[in-house]
């Protein structure tokens, strides 16, 4: 059998997702709904594969560009029913010289994001054993509302009836048309061309395909998804979060099967482009966005989101935002630490509580401890910054870089004044403003002489309580400080 030709029809509206965003374009763990298609279609190696696109059709061909510029696409300018779109597609491939008689030809939907290769794999599988002219993948519901019902004769498939054409003991089936089929190449074009608008909406229904292949006495099979959550469509947000729930769980019960231990599978959403080690620990709330790679031994959460993010061997990552960082083996992050692009925690670093990080790299046991902000910073090995420290990098109109030496000693509630280098070994003082250059091994003392004005509240602030305290105080105080 030649490898498969595959088309996706994602040109409707979706008008129930009430969106400015097409509906195929809108994500479930980091994937749109149809690259989730396209990743399922990937996984039959089909020869060619295209995409039937209509509403919005130049934001969805920019995303296909970006994520699977291997696929065709082709534009349904008049959107007549699914029909029509596969015809659509067919003779835009045979403009392009392919001959789609000779292969099977699967068609999709691409607001099927829970998909899986697996049901793929079987549907073409049967129908190819069965010589079928058509194969329906189906499905079982409880609730069959609003799908498609499938009319069997024996085990022979002969017809499928929309929702709002069927009759009241047909809507009683609970086999339902998934919107996703293989066909013999030739079957296809030969019926396809018989089909008409005669039905309640107006339009070429594919579904006729399967009538017509059936009445001339063609093999129609049924082939049962894999799962039955494979072949649900999204049309509405509530939907939506229904099949991110599903994907959630999908991908939170094989990282566990893989030795990830997530204490809360409910509350931890894991993209499908993330990477895990075994022995990695995942607390409640935790959320692993984008292409985010977590080495064996680290733990994360809770209430901890990554994006795009590397922690390496034995990290601690707790309460804490970081997105397109890289933070070391055996480094400790949180708790309320945000972690911006371009920020690296060397290994065995540390960047503590209500501590914020942009662009800057901490070098090897370095730490930031507490109550701090970095931006565009290069700090050496084993050296401390001190708490309420700022390095203030931008003057209205540029940033600008600062530089902390190996082993230096940042004094608590510092302002570093960008652009500015404090050598290896310097030291600076609690308090400084450092506008100048330290050289190694230096301290700086950038802050002015402290002067104490005697008796001012009880001259400035008469009455009040705190002047009440001062004179019980002065009163059993006999220091005899100079007043100044």
């Amino acid at each position: 059998m030649r490898p498969p030709i595959v088309i996706i029809l994602a040109a409707g509206e979706g008008t129930r997702m009430k969106s400015a965003t097409p509906k195929v374009l809108h994500e479930i763990s980091g994937r749109s709904l149809l690259g989730h298609v396209i990743e399922a279609a990937a996984t039959i190696e089909p020869e060619h594969l295209v995409v039937v696109v209509g509403h919005e059709s130049e934001q969805v061909v920019a995303h296909l560009d970006e994520v699977a510029p291997w696929v065709a696409t082709v534009e349904q300018t008049q959107r007549n029913g699914t029909g029509h779109a596969v015809r659509v597609a067919l003779e835009f491939l045979s403009e392009r010289g392919v001959t789609t008689s000779e292969a099977p030809v699967v068609v999709l939907t691409g607001d099927t994001p829970l998909l899986t290769g697996e049901s793929l794999v079987t549907m073409l599988t049967k129908h190819g054993e069965n010589t079928a002219a058509a194969t329906v993948l189906t499905a079982d519901l409880d609730n069959p509302f609003g799908y498609g019902r499938i009319l069997r004769s024996s085990d022979r498939v002969v017809g499928i009836v929309e929702e709002k054409d069927a009759t009241p003991q047909q809507r009683e089936i609970g086999e339902i048309n998934s919107g996703m089929y293989a066909f013999e190449g030739a079957a296809l074009l030969d019926a396809i061309t018989g089909l008409n608008t005669s039905n309640s909406q107006g339009e070429e229904y594919l579904t006729d395909v399967i009538e017509i292949l059936a009445s001339r006495g063609d093999v129609v099979i049924g082939v049962s998804a894999h799962d039955t959550s494979d072949i649900l469509g999204i049309n509405d947000r509530s939907q939506l979060a229904s099949a991110m729930a599903i994907m959630r769980d999908r991908i939170n019960d094989k990282w566990m099967k893989a030795g990830v231990t997530i204490f809360d599978p409910e509350s931890t959403w894991i993209d499908v482009d993330a990477e895990l080690a075994p022995d990695v620990t995942l607390f409640p709330q935790t959320t692993v966005r984008g292409p985010t790679a977590i080495e064996t031994g680290a733990q994360v959460g809770p209430g901890t989101t990554l994006i795009s993010a590397e922690v390496g061997v034995n990290a601690i990552v707790r309460h804490t935002w970081a997105e397109l960082v890289v933070i070391g083996a055996g480094a400790t992050v949180g708790p309320y630490t945000y972690l911006r692009p371009g920020t690296v925690i060397g290994a065995s670093g540390k960047a503590g509580a209500f501590v914020e990080m942009k662009n800057a790299q901490l070098g090897e046991g370095s730490k930031v401890p507490h109550l701090s902000y970095v931006g565009d910073a290069t700090i050496g090995v084993g050296t401390n910054i001190g708490a309420g420290t700022i390095f203030v990098n931008y003057d209205g109109v540029e940033k600008h870089h600062t530089t902390v030496g190996d082993q230096a000693r940042v004094g608590s509630d510092n302002m570093l004044i960008g652009p500015v280098v404090i050598g290896d070994g310097a030291y600076t003082a609690a308090g400084s403003v450092v506008t100048e250059d330290v050289p190694a091994g230096a301290m700086a003392v950038g802050r002015a002489r402290q002067r104490n004005i005697l008796d001012w509240v009880l001259r400035k602030r008469p009455g009040t309580q705190s002047a009440q305290a001062a004179q019980r105080a002065t009163q059993s105080d006999q220091s005899g400080h100079e007043k100044v």
